[in-house]
């Protein structure tokens, strides 16, 4: 059987969704198209819907109407979380959240993309290929030379970045990830804004943030919300011009 003809290009594509809580409706028909090796900055004020949205692109919130596509084919509100998860979709929260007591290169071995059923991961031994994959992974998240070191060691914006690291081993096709240059220094942010672009080179990012400064350091195509829907898009520039961004988040 020939697997199905993908309707969108897009890798994401949300069409009018939206999800009412008693009453309040989070998402009001929001439309949004995210595109292969694309990364996107979501911004806007509290109660925008930045995290619903995200919680309808991973299972977590079943929408009340409206539909959620990617790769063309996969239609995400009929998966379970796990589901979209193993279609290659990642998620990176606020707080990040590692194994405290174990190493840096542990953690990142414990989330290599693998069969952890009970068998295969008792008697594991490390291949080439897993080696060669966590050097990649340190270099690449700028820990190399914390490898030893207990995750619990890490400075806050370290903590972000492994846990960026854990999410790309697993492989995922779309990175979502919440604020991640809160909490971080002047000098973390700048190396995130980095780490983020040098990741969109190979995967997609979708990055929700508060920091306009960091927004503009990753130089992307930016999208405001505002109650549930889609208030403006384009460049920063076009987006902070916008008068009623300026009214209803940015403020003059």
């Amino acid at each position: 059987m020939k697997p199905p003809k993908p309707v969108t290009s897009a890798l994401l594509y949300l069409d009018a969704v939206s999800v009412v809580f008693d009453g309040f409706r989070a998402l009001n028909e929001l439309s949004l198209t995210i595109g292969l090796h694309e990364m996107r900055a979501i911004i806007g004020p509290n109660g925008a819907g930045k995290t619903t949205m995200m919680d309808v692109i991973t299972g977590k919130t079943r929408p009340t109407a409206g539909g959620a596509l990617f790769e063309g084919v996969h239609d995400l509100t009929r998966l379970d979380e796990a589901e979209i998860a193993e279609l290659g979709i990642g998620r990176k929260f606020q707080t990040p959240t590692v194994f405290e007591m174990h190493t840096v290169e542990d953690n990142l071995r414990l989330a290599l993309k693998a069969d952890r059923s009970p068998f295969p991961t008792l008697f594991a031994r490390r291949s080439a290929a897993e080696r060669e994959r966590i050097e990649s992974l340190l270099e690449r998240i700028r820990l190399e030379d914390s490898r030893h070191r207990p995750a619990s060691e890490l400075s806050h914006g370290q903590k972000q970045w492994l846990e960026i690291g854990m999410l790309l081993a697993q492989e995922p096709k779309l990175l979502l990830v919440d604020e991640p240059a809160a909490g971080m220094t002047d000098q973390e942010t700048a190396d995130t804004a980095d780490l983020l672009r040098e990741i969109a080179t190979t995967r997609s990012v979708v990055v929700v943030e508060h920091d306009m400064v960091f927004v503009r350091d990753l130089g992307v195509r930016v999208t405001c919300l505002h109650e549930g829907s889609v208030l403006a898009e384009g460049t920063l520039n076009q987006v902070s011009a916008n008068e009623r961004v300026i009214e209803v988040y940015l403020g003059r």
